[in-house]
């Protein structure tokens, strides 16, 4: 039976893109009141979903779908300003949906890219419609199916006026946290919403900040789920625990510092049997991870900007070489691990400060992106509002955020969450236990790249000299590339006439300067 034509501004925002990320929160709009046009490229997606959602599973709100077969009456059917979300695959798909709607919308109406766009396409497309008189935000999404049926953390960017149109909807469906403890408010069910608390969403800033700051959420959040990958080894290889035993202690851990999303849900895999074989599920699970590519998006933009992220861009490389499965596997009867015993003794709470002490890093070099990145950009990023809505609804929400927005608070210019008192006294109180961890894993041939370059980054951040000393008089001996020397002024420039080290001439750079 073919969809109805759609009553002229019968619907309060739309969404186009019925997947499963877009079903759910088309579901939580309408749990929220709203009335939300629907439409997808695939119309029969759009009359089974329709049907299988009437506004009786909305409650007393009044929330409903308003369906569509063709974009023309699917955008005459939303009350001006208008807003529309779009989710589907970012690239090439967002801009085919952005190209299909701009004819039909009129100045004022609000394009939402809900997707995981790469936030230089948000800037693009941000200038592009904004020329033509709409609006558009770029807005993170973060908390996958659950997260976007029942209360995500969303990261809107672009013009002030356009998020004051889409506020309304933003903060009613977002997920909530309690005001005083800054944990997420649990409770919500289909057509019964969370009442109350602080809504996990806030304008981050211009342009494409909104998409930035999803993209660096996701470099950390490969960070952490590498990380606990490793814990979960170290406790099987080092410590002989079965998986059952690892989902306990996952579980313990869940109840202190190391209380988060993913932990716990770590812990539940662990628990969980096969049930073909009986077996811990974890081990018939083939050990190639996938990826979606915003873990790389932010190691480049790292690499851009000068900023050191050293964990998150050990962590997809740990995915890239986990995909490597049958060369692994060659490799394995071909090259010899350690022989002997490592003689290091660990226990189950040196992995556990080991794991909270990486765990610091990654988001310490997360924030340092997001500074960096405030400044590059000029997008005034406020990383104590950006901290706090990671609290409830997003993959990364934990205990220790509550910290970190209250770090940024205390000090909105703080350098490096590794410089917080706070931080700073965990990290002294658990380091010893961390780097024991990271040493028996390297005597006992059990790699942990995130936890070995966390410990890295941290010894390299909190020392006040480096060997790039050498580094620097290397580049200038075979390239001419000038050095700075410690008994001169930061930006003077030499140059040592080589190779005859002897006889060294000094002179100062040709670049206007003397000394």
């Amino acid at each position: 039976m073919p969809l109805p034509l759609p009553a002229p501004d019968s619907a309060d925002v739309g969404l186009v893109g019925l997947a499963v990320m877009g079903q759910n929160l088309v579901l939580n709009m309408a749990d929220h009141g709203f009335a939300v046009a629907v439409f997808n490229r695939t119309t029969a997606v759009t009359e089974r979903f329709v049907g299988e959602n009437p506004p009786s599973v909305f409650g007393a709100r009044g929330g409903r779908l308003v369906p569509a077969a063709d974009l023309k009456d699917f955008v005459r059917s939303i009350k001006r300003p208008r807003r529309i979300v779009i989710l589907v695959k970012a690239g090439g798909p967002t801009d085919a949906v952005i190209d299909g709607l701009v004819p039909h919308l009129e100045q004022g109406d609000v394009v939402i890219d809900g997707g995981n766009a790469l936030f230089t396409d948000t800037v693009r497309r941000e200038a592009a419609l904004s020329a033509k008189g709409l609006f558009f935000i770029g807005s993170g999404v973060s908390g996958g199916e659950e997260g976007a049926r029942f209360g995500p953390s969303l990261m809107p960017g672009g013009k002030p006026e356009a998020w004051k149109i889409l506020e309304p909807v933003w903060t009613a469906c977002a997920a909530k946290v309690d005001a005083s403890t800054g944990k997420p408010i649990p409770g919500a069910a289909p057509g019964k919403p969370v009442e109350g608390g602080v809504p996990c969403t806030a304008y981050i800033g211009p342009d494409g900040a909104g998409h930035y700051v999803k993209m660096v959420h996701n470099g950390i959040e490969y960070g952490d789920m590498q990380l606990i990958c490793e814990a979960y080894s170290l406790l099987r290889s080092s410590l002989g625990r079965s998986p059952e035993q690892c989902s306990a202690i996952l579980a313990e851990w869940n109840q202190g510092d190391l209380d988060s999303f993913l932990i716990e849900i770590s812990a539940d895999v662990l628990r969980q049997k096969d049930p073909i074989t009986g077996k811990p599920f974890v081990d018939v699970v083939l050990d190639a991870a996938g990826q979606k590519g915003t873990g790389k998006w932010t190691s480049v933009n790292a690499l851009d900007l000068g900023i050191p992220a050293p964990s998150v861009a050990e962590a997809v490389f740990a995915r890239c070489i986990s995909a490597q499965k049958d060369e692994r596997v060659r490799a394995s009867s071909l090259i010899a691990g350690p022989s002997g015993t490592a003689n290091i003794d660990v226990d189950v709470d040196a992995v556990r400060d080991a794991l909270y002490c990486s765990k610091l890093c990654c988001y310490a070099q997360g924030f340092a992106l997001y500074r960096a990145a405030s400044e590059q950009y000029r997008w005034n990023l406020d990383l104590a509002q950006i901290a706090q809505i990671f609290r409830g609804g997003c993959i990364i929400r934990a205990r220790f955020l509550q910290k970190i927005t209250e770090a940024y608070r205390n000090n909105p210019k703080l350098e490096n969450l590794l410089l917080d008192p706070y931080f700073a006294g965990k990290v002294a109180s658990a380091q010893n236990n961390w780097r024991k961890v990271v040493a028996r894993a390297a005597l006992g041939g059990t790699p942990v790249p995130v936890f070995a370059s966390a410990l890295s980054y941290f010894d390299s951040y909190r020392s006040a000299v480096l060997p790039a000393n050498l580094l620097q008089a290397q580049r200038d001996y075979f390239g001419a590339h000038l050095y700075e020397r410690v008994d001169a002024p930061r930006g003077e420039q030499f140059h040592i006439d080589w190779p005859d080290p002897k006889r060294p001439q000094l002179r100062a750079a040709e670049l206007g300067m003397s000394r």
